[in-house]
């Protein structure tokens, strides 16, 4: 059924292509992602990913892509002639914004000065480097391939190849880990001067070794402690805390991330990806979804209509934007909700009125939303108001 009556303002686009292999998959890690074997067909997998977009034009026809993001998996294994073939193909299809932010993800055990310059040179703009922990001990407990020397020179080799925008990943409440450890790591990373800082922490999700046999963690009063001296460091640097768990210099947010949080839409390419694409003339909005193993994917885009598309229903659409817009700490005006989700307002009035209730929302302008420090402490607590 269509709902969805009243898109008013054109609605911003971006690219997610998942890379699904990894040299080993860390035990913490929920993601869909495969160890890579001799024999993985890149290439075909490379097909794929083309035939997708071809397909998926018709949805988003005219509309410019602001930003792309390879993720996964470790996209950093893909070879240079799989990814120039594949930007080629995207620039020949799409429309890219004179400003596109191309981030690739990496781990500082797969990549090299030569494999920098090599991505640079294919249209990644920006990295965003899996560090996770400078501290060798630390690294180990968490199944990582590569050791803090590797960490500092591979963030060396990507300045030296000419990234100046590039996002460092930080874990916290690590195994044994101490609050003077954590504040540690923070310090290292700082000392890079990256333009944008992720820092969260290690969750046990379930079907991982980690949630089967779970490592010695810090409690979770330590976790927090933890949180807020990180937090004050690294806003002591000079970073806006933009996002639940991200820190950005000015002007350099992630603009994939941004998107996602601000309920924009994304085409999600390869195995295991969703996209969600809004059609304003039909007044719906489609999710996407591929097949989770690389050659079920593969497999899958030989058919003539692959994948599934499932339409979000008014409800899922509400929760949804709620779920990601309350993760930007500046908040949204209301007008986006109403802008991104086609609905009036007052479809989510019964859920604000209760955070106003328990002092989960500033009050000062009545058309803007955002959290007190209460209601961002229980940010799941006001996210299921909206379920």
């Amino acid at each position: 059924m269509a709902y969805f009556v009243n898109f008013t303002q054109p609605i911003p686009l971006t690219l997610y292509v998942h890379y699904p292999w990894c040299v080993q998959k860390c035990p913490y890690c929920d993601f869909n992602s495969h160890n890579v074997k001799p024999d993985i067909d890149e290439a075909a997998y490379i097909d794929a990913l083309i035939k997708q977009l071809e397909q998926t034009l018709p949805m988003i026809w005219g509309r410019p892509i602001h930003a792309i993001f390879f993720g996964g998996g470790t996209p950093s294994l893909i070879s240079e002639a799989g990814l120039n073939r594949f930007m080629s193909h995207a620039r020949a299809l799409l429309g890219f914004d004179p400003s596109i932010e191309v981030t690739l993800e990496a781990n500082p055990g797969t990549v090299d000065f030569e494999k920098f310059s090599g991505f640079y040179q294919s249209g990644i703009n920006r990295l965003s480097m899996g560090i996770q922990s400078f501290d060798d001990e630390k690294l180990k407990a968490l199944g990582r391939i590569h050791s803090a020397d590797e960490a500092c020179l591979a963030i060396e080799a990507a300045k030296g190849a000419g990234f100046t925008n590039f996002n460092l990943d930080l874990m916290f409440a690590l195994p044994n880990q101490t609050v003077e450890q954590a504040l540690a790591d923070v310090e290292q990373a700082l000392y890079f001067s990256p333009p944008h800082l992720s820092h969260y922490q290690l969750t046990l999700e379930p079907s991982t070794p980690f949630y089967k046999n779970p490592p010695p963690l810090p409690e979770e009063d330590l976790a927090w402690e933890m949180q807020l001296a990180c937090q004050a460091r690294i806003k002591n640097a000079h970073y806006d805390h933009y996002e639940v768990s991200g820190f950005a210099q000015k002007n350099r947010q992630c603009k994939h991330n941004v998107n996602y949080w601000q309920y924009g839409d994304y085409i999600g390419l390869g195995a295991g990806a969703h996209g969600k694409i809004t059609v304003p003339p039909e007044g719906k909005i489609w999710r996407t979804q591929m097949p989770a193993s690389p050659g079920g994917y593969i497999e899958e885009m030989k058919r003539p209509q692959p994948g599934r598309q499932i339409l979000v229903s008014e409800h899922d659409a509400c929760f949804e934007f709620m779920l990601n817009a309350l993760r930007l700490q500046e908040g949204f005006d209301l007008s986006l909700f109403e802008q991104r989700t086609g609905l009036p307002r007052s479809a989510i009035e019964g859920g604000v009125k209760i955070m106003q209730e328990k002092g989960w929302r500033m009050v000062s302008e009545p058309n803007y939303l955002k959290l007190t420090t209460k209601g961002r402490h229980y940010l799941n607590d006001v996210v299921s108001l909206f379920l």
